[in-house]
């Protein structure tokens, strides 16, 4: 019988390579492909690394450069939207706007149905509907970082990571003497400013463009000078440079007037808030439902009603006040472990 064809995307990471070994022994014949997004200091070490797994393995390694559209699409965003006194999360960005797009147009010029990914999650089939749904190992689970895969897609998705762990997938690598494998690093950070965003804001815009202004309370007094609202996200406690009695967190930001807002935990709720960029797997899902919400990888799992409105837009009311909502950042929507969609925040009301 004639094996079924896969694209799996390659980083030449831990995950994608066993990723590319357990699809083999499930009988796949595997497509690696490895984008060329960015590479500091012209490092391309990862492309090696990749082509050499793929030629140990016998796979097909396929290099697609990407770099020109990742700086238009993903670094002047990643800058526009701190220079707008909001949060970006550039790399669920990049998964939304490249990485899985590319994926499925170039598995379509292959004449290849499915495309794989060494994301811990998993897919589940609902009234014939597929979804994402939540990783076995709850310490790994990236379901969050998935919500922007498109609907069209998702029947063609494979996620052969999905029920394990990372500790047991360390150990497969082990066993087959892929220990330079096993042992790497994850990656943290986004990759094209692993360390101090500040310097990389300032490296990358007008000289002035960020200068110093004040620190305000809600009600307008000025408690302090601060660096520049680019160098501050919603929600921030650390690193402010001010100290009180109690805690203390950047409640908003202001770009017109270079204004900071501080405020107490207690004022930091939310009731409600705006989605931009929105994709859902099934509008249906939302119609009289309750649905659970988060806004944070890890925290803030929260009952809400969510109205979707045209142009990819939705209004989300929480059921109870959410603490530190930050415009720019992701809002994803769950069923249990089943990843209902979610969007970008646009704003947050009290």
């Amino acid at each position: 019988m004639k094996k079924e064809r896969v694209l799996l995307g390659m980083s030449g990471g831990t995950d994608s390579s066993m990723a590319a070994c357990l699809l083999q022994q499930q009988g796949y014949e595997v497509v690696g492909i490895t984008f060329r997004f960015f590479e500091k200091d012209g490092d391309t070490a990862y492309l090696e690394e990749a082509a050499g797994l793929c030629a140990r393995l016998g796979v097909e390694h396929l290099v697609y450069d990407a770099r020109e559209e990742f700086r238009q699409k993903i670094i002047r965003y990643f800058i526009s939207e701190y220079m707008n006194g909001r949060t970006p999360v550039p790399c669920m960005v990049c998964n939304n706007l490249l990485k899985w797009p590319l994926m499925g147009k170039i598995a379509d010029e292959k004449g290849i149905f499915f495309i794989a990914s060494g994301h811990y999650a998993r897919r589940v089939t609902v009234d014939g509907r597929p979804y994402v749904r939540s990783g076995a190992d709850a310490d790994k689970d990236q379901s969050f970082f998935l919500w922007g895969i498109p609907p069209r897609l998702l029947p063609r998705i494979l996620f052969p990571l999905g029920n394990y762990t990372k500790t047991a997938i360390r150990q497969m690598a082990r066993d087959r003497g892929l220990d330079r494998i096993a042992e790497k690093k994850e990656s943290m950070g986004v990759c094209f400013c692993p360390g101090d965003y500040r310097r990389f804001l300032r490296e990358n815009t007008e000289p002035g463009a960020i200068h110093p202004g004040f620190y305000r309370d809600v009600s307008g007094t000025v408690l302090g000078k601060h660096e520049g609202f680019p160098f501050y996200t919603v929600g921030q406690r650390r690193g402010l440079g001010i100290r009180y009695q109690y805690p203390v967190f950047v409640r908003e930001i202001i770009p017109s007037t270079n204004t900071v807002v501080i405020a107490r935990s207690d004022q930091m709720y939310k009731k409600s808030l705006s989605l931009i960029s929105c994709v859902f797997v099934e509008i249906a899902d939302f119609i009289g439902e309750k649905v659970t919400c988060r806004i944070r990888y890890r925290k803030q799992r929260t009952d809400c009603s969510v109205e979707i409105l045209p142009g990819e837009r939705a209004v989300v009311h929480f059921d109870s006040p959410v603490h530190s909502v930050a415009p720019g950042q992701s809002a994803v929507f769950y069923d249990g472990d089943r990843v209902l969609g979610g969007g970008i925040i646009d704003q947050a009301y009290d």
